[in-house]
């Protein structure tokens, strides 16, 4: 199976689970989602006031440099450990 099918059927399992993720793991799978979706991040951080953005580009941001295959690699892995616990 290619690791664009694998990462897109992940997406789609992301939203079977059995209980919502930690805040950390939330982030995980956000920035490797959209780095593997969207290669680095661009554009400005978030303003002062929005914590959530900051959060989520410094989250994206802390992936830079890696390949978007790698990313969708390391999101199919977050997804399946999170399936099973």
């Amino acid at each position: 199976m290619s690791i664009d099918l694998s990462f897109v059927q992940a997406q789609e399992r992301v939203r079977t689970l059995r209980r919502p993720p930690s805040n950390a793991d939330l982030l995980e799978l956000y920035a490797l989602q959209q780095q593997g979706a969207l290669g680095d991040v661009e554009g400005d951080r978030p303003g002062v006031v929005d914590f959530t953005g900051q959060a989520k580009y410094d989250a994206w941001a802390g992936k830079k440099g890696i390949d978007r295959e790698g990313a969708m690699q390391r999101y199919v892995a977050l997804v399946e450990r999170l399936l099973v616990e």
